[in-house]
């Protein structure tokens, strides 16, 4: 048994398709399919059910895939063991970021972790916290910034700072000459949402209350906040946005804020990981990145109040 014929195990796993498991492994299928054969002969059990499309490990073989992927962890040490006593920072740091998040924190973070650490190689993907989650798993992902708490046995959460949700009022609302709007304010069917598998859309529903409404009508529904935040610059509606969005903001558009009332809720954001994750250096020095860009005020809960994400 090699460490070689883990991976190759692993991967098809994660691909269940053996000519995509080779091409991650930049091997041949038949060098790819042959090593694993020679495993399953050694353990005398097989560990694919090749009859299946797409290919799916049989009882024993998950087992088995189950406890490569903690070997090739630990394995995995080893070389960050060294990297760490040699003080270079190498190797590759696979992050998953929720879409609310990205276009705020990652233009300056990928800048300055690129300029501090050329040799490390930054591998990006943005995309929902399921995905994430499902990522981080399957050891596809070292680690993810969303938005917290996710009750998983599985997942680590360590909290990074406090989003304030603020609400965003186009100029022909009646809410535009509040100061301060409450939550029964808002009328759901001027409000802009984004789509089904944000947990943005979650809290915001959460905030409004409008889970136990039954006269809501969703007209109004976005994949990003950047587009929330045209329509409603150019439309009568209204939104949701968390603080950083708010950060860079014109003049003009700061107009269009209004503060929520006391205390001012919020969303967590949390840099998360698998329980056996191995990049300890690789995720301290992000940590540390991350909070030198945010605010210190955002990093304490004063005075705010999570909303809750089903």
């Amino acid at each position: 048994m090699t460490l070689t014929q883990l991976e190759y195990i692993v991967s098809v796993d994660t691909h269940r398709h053996f000519a995509q498991a080779a091409e991650a492994c930049f091997v041949t299928q038949p060098t790819l399919s042959m090593q694993i054969q020679k495993l399953e002969e050694e353990l005398d059990v097989k560990i694919f059910d090749r009859t299946k499309q797409p290919v799916i490990p049989t009882e024993a073989g998950a087992l088995i895939i189950a406890q490569a992927r903690v070997a090739l962890r630990e394995s995995n040490r080893i070389t960050e063991l060294v990297e760490h006593q040699k003080g270079t920072m190498t190797g590759e740091l696979r992050i998953g970021i929720i879409p609310t998040l990205a276009p705020y924190l990652l233009p300056q973070l990928f800048r300055e972790m690129r300029a501090k650490y050329p040799q490390l190689n930054l591998i990006i993907r943005e995309t929902i916290t399921e995905e994430i989650i499902n990522e981080l798993k399957h050891n596809r992902l070292d680690c993810g910034l969303v938005v917290t708490p996710l009750n998983d046995s599985a997942i680590t959460e360590d909290v990074l700072f406090y989003e304030e949700l603020f609400v965003y009022v186009s100029r022909k609302n009646a809410l535009y000459n509040k100061r301060y709007v409450l939550a029964a304010d808002i009328n759901p069917n001027e409000l802009w949402l984004l789509e089904e598998g944000h947990c943005f859309r979650s809290q915001v529903l959460n905030l409004c209350e409008l889970q136990k409404r039954n006269d809501v009508q969703f007209r109004y529904e976005t994949g990003n906040i950047e587009t929330l935040k045209r329509m409603v610059e150019n439309t009568e509606g209204i939104t949701i946005l968390p603080e950083l969005a708010v950060k860079e903001f014109s003049k003009s558009q700061l107009k269009l804020v209004k503060k929520l009332q006391a205390p001012s809720p919020a969303r967590e954001v949390s840099l998360v990981t698998h329980r056996d994750h191995i990049k300890m250096k690789h995720l301290a020095l992000l940590k540390d990145q991350i909070l030198n860009m945010v605010p210190k005020q955002m990093q304490k809960l004063q005075n705010k109040k999570i909303v809750e994400i089903d």
